[in-house]
């Protein structure tokens, strides 16, 4: 699978030897003497990809830069390297949001199954984000009124009870329910509920 990979590595030749490995396997490779220069140089996150961080680099720890990364709205994988694995620190880190903590010196075979299955989250999760993007673009489409009869049928409320709760006759709540299943462009009530389940709507 192909993708870019960003080394952050105080390691120069480390960081070399690494990126002539994974270059090798055909991803696209980028390398960062530190967390700083990284982050100075943000990758962009609407390409597949995923970062290499050593644990042990000075400057920012692995946790510190799961939290910078999540601030300024990087969803990219981090996969952690670390000399000396440290139980309570890679708990944190997977809890925090890292993908994997390898022990150098790692396998080829090993660092490229975990980089493979961290760029298949990441693919995973653009497309879950382009989806809802589409989504939210419908809601956006929507009238006032529209927006008022959606929320309420994607509860199970009927025409009848629908039309009471806004003051106007079925007949009205029908017309806005078929623009509403129009304009979210789905083909059936099931498709709505589970439309407005994935944005958050049946949440309030």
């Amino acid at each position: 699978m192909p993708g870019s990979l960003h080394i952050v590595d105080d390691d120069a030749p480390l960081r070399t030897a690494m990126a002539r490995r994974l270059t090798k396997a055909g991803y696209e490779v980028t390398t960062y003497a530190s967390a700083d220069h990284l982050l100075d140089r943000l990758p962009s996150h609407s390409v597949l990809g995923c970062i290499l961080f050593d644990m042990r680099i000075p400057g920012l720890s692995g946790l510190e830069l799961q939290k910078r990364l999540r601030e300024l709205g990087s969803t990219l994988p981090v996969i952690f390297l670390t000399g000396h694995r440290d139980i309570p620190t890679t708990v944190q880190v997977i809890r925090a949001g890292a993908d994997d903590v390898l022990t150098k010196p790692v396998s080829s075979d090993e660092l490229l199954r975990a980089i493979q299955q961290a760029i298949a989250r990441h693919e995973s999760t653009c497309r879950q984000k382009t989806e809802l993007d589409i989504v939210r673009t419908h809601i956006a489409a929507l009238t006032p009124r529209e927006r008022e009869v959606f929320a309420l049928i994607v509860r199970g409320q009927t025409n009848k009870l629908a039309a009471r709760s806004l003051g106007c006759t079925e007949r009205t709540i029908k017309a806005h329910r078929q623009r509403v299943m129009e304009k979210m462009q789905v083909q059936c009530l099931a498709e709505l509920v589970s439309v407005a389940e994935r944005v958050g709507v049946l949440d309030g």
